[in-house]
């Protein structure tokens, strides 16, 4: 047989493929890097856009919470002016009462009794004041429970002043207190 020698051409071959091998390794490491770029530039193009998406987000935010506080600011200002509407009005519908609540006592008061201090916290009335008998003091008090202005009359406190020999002649000191009765308080309970 002749003698071919086939190892040169098995080695070109064997070079050749390895070649062709590292062509391929290469093409396909610069695509493989080409897309990791891309995926890369394209990744990064969604996060630095979702990040202008969420500033424009928080800056809104901002706008909003500035208008919510201005909104609550005006809101608490509107009550703040309602309130003192209705102090106003309160204070000119109570007007008149002070006048009548001054005719009432003085239509209450029968004779022998005489007021000393007079003394209005809301609607409590605290008289303290000076009387000739019990009798006075009892008519008094019938007086103030049959008005139409006053109400839950409550004699706290009697004491005698004078201590003379005929205690008829003797003068009484007397603190009660009662509660108004004001129109519109009429008028809700009914």
């Amino acid at each position: 047989m002749a003698r071919i020698n086939l190892l040169p051409w098995r080695e070109r071959l064997r070079e050749e493929r390895r070649r062709e091998f590292l062509s391929i390794l290469v093409g396909v490491t610069i695509i493989a890097a080409g897309l990791v770029f891309l995926a890369d530039r394209y990744v990064n193009g969604e996060i630095r856009s979702q990040n202008a998406r969420n500033e424009f987000l928080r800056a809104e935010i901002q706008t909003l919470d500035a208008q919510v506080a201005e909104i609550n600011e005006l809101r608490q200002q509107k009550e703040d002016i309602r309130a003192r509407m209705n102090v106003i009005t309160d204070l000119q519908g109570t007007r008149p009462v002070i006048v009548r609540v001054f005719d009432e006592m003085v239509k209450t008061l029968p004779d022998g009794v005489h007021y000393q201090t007079v003394e209005r916290t809301d609607d409590v009335i605290a008289i303290e004041g000076i009387a000739e008998s019990y009798a006075r003091i009892t008519e008094l008090m019938r007086r103030l429970d049959s008005s139409d202005w006053f109400r839950e009359a409550d004699l706290s406190d009697i004491t005698a002043v004078g201590q003379s020999e005929d205690p008829t002649t003797d003068s009484f000191r007397f603190s009660l207190t009662l509660s108004l009765e004001l129109l519109n308080q009429r008028e809700e309970e009914v």
